[in-house]
C-alpha cells in the first residue's frame, strides 16, 4: 500500500498532516491553537499513515505544529461521553470492559507502528510533550529536541496511567527508579536534563531544530536500507533477550541474511 492510499478526511480530522519526498515522511501535529492536543481522530489518522506508508519509505519524523509538539489529551475528553464521535473518557469508564480495551487497543495502534523496524522514527520536539505528547516523542527511535522542550507524563497526577505505549520505551530510556519518579510526581523534565537522563539524542536552539533533524536524517539514510532494518530490529530485541546466547544468535541470522544479500547481487541496495 501507498500513501495515495490514505482518506485525506482521516488526516483532517486528526488534524494531522503527511508529506513525503522520497525516502522520508514528515508527520506534523496540524492543531497550533489547541498546543497540538489530541484527540481519538488524532490517533487514527496516525494508524491510517502507518498501514499506508509506502515500503520506500525509510525514515518519519513526527513533529507539532507552531509552539509545542503536543501538549496531551484534548480537554473535552475528560468531558463529554463522545468527542468527535469517538468515546471520551467517560465513555470509557461505562463501557463493557471488553470494548472499553478494543477502543484503548485501536488508540494505540496510532503510536506502535513508530517501533516497527522496517523504518527509522524521529520525534523533532520544540515546547511542551505533556502526557500523550510525551508518549508520541516516546513512541519514536529517537528525539531531536529544541532547548525549549519541556516533557512530562502527566497521566497519574490525574488519576490516570499513560496507556498509549510510553512506559516501556520511558523505561528502557531513563532505567526504572527515575521513570517511577517522573511518572509518579509528573515534574517537568527540560531539554538539558533529557539529554543527560537519556530521553534526548540531541539538543539544539529553535531556529536550528529542523536542520538538525535534516542532518540526522541525511545520515541515517546513507547506510543501506537493508542493514539499518536489520540493525534496529537487533537493538529493539535485545532487552528482551533471555541470555546473550540469544542475542548472538539473532545476530547471525541477521548478518547471515545481508551477506545472502549483498552477495546475491540483488542491486537493492
Amino acid at each position: 500500500m501507498t500513501e495515495s492510499a490514505i482518506d485525506p478526511g482521516v488526516l483532517d480530522r486528526g488534524h494531522v498532516r503527511l508529506m513525503v519526498r522520497g525516502s522520508r515522511a514528515t508527520i506534523v501535529l496540524d492543531r497550533p491553537d489547541q498546543l497540538n492536543a489530541q484527540t481519538p481522530d488524532t490517533w487514527k489518522a496516525l494508524r491510517e499513515i502507518g498501514q499506508n506508508l509506502a515500503p520506500e519509505v525509510r525514515v518519519v519524523v513526527v513533529r507539532g505544529e507552531g509552539r509545542a509538539f503536543s501538549a496531551g489529551l484534548d480537554r473535552r475528553l475528560f468531558e463529554s461521553e463522545q468527542v468527535d464521535g469517538a468515546p471520551g473518557l467517560l465513555s470509557l469508564a461505562s463501557s463493557p470492559v471488553e470494548q472499553g480495551d478494543a477502543d484503548i487497543a485501536a488508540f494505540q495502534q496510532g503510536f506502535s507502528w513508530l517501533r516497527d523496524p522496517e523504518r527509522v522514527t524521529i520525534a523533532e520536539v520544540r515546547g511542551h510533550a505533556i502526557g500523550a505528547g510525551f508518549q508520541l516523542a516516546l513512541a519514536c527511535d529517537m528525539r531531536v529536541l529544541a532547548t525549549d522542550a519541556k516533557l512530562r507524563m502527566a497521566e497519574t497526577s490525574l488519576g490516570l496511567v499513560p496507556d498509549l505505549g510510553g512506559t516501556l520505551p520511558l523505561v528502557r530510556a531513563v532505567g526504572y527508579s527515575r521513570a517511577v519518579e517522573m511518572c509518579l510526581t509528573g515534574r517537568e523534565v527540560d531539554a538539558d536534563e533529557a539529554a543527560r537522563v537519556g530521553l534526548a539524542n540531541s539538543v539544539v536552539e529553535p531556529e536550528q531544530l529542523e536542520d538538525a533533524t535534516d542532518r540526522l536524517v541525511e545520515a541515517i539514510t546513507r547506510s543501506p536500507a537493508g542493514a539499518v532494518r536489520e540493525t534496529l530490529a537487533l537493538l529493539s530485541q535485545a532487552e528482551e533477550a533471555e541470555d546473550p546466547e540469544q542475542q548472538f544468535a539473532a545476530e547471525r541470522a541477521a548478518q547471515l541474511r545481508r551477506l545472502r544479500e549483498l552477495m546475491g547481487g540483488s542491486g537493492s541496495e
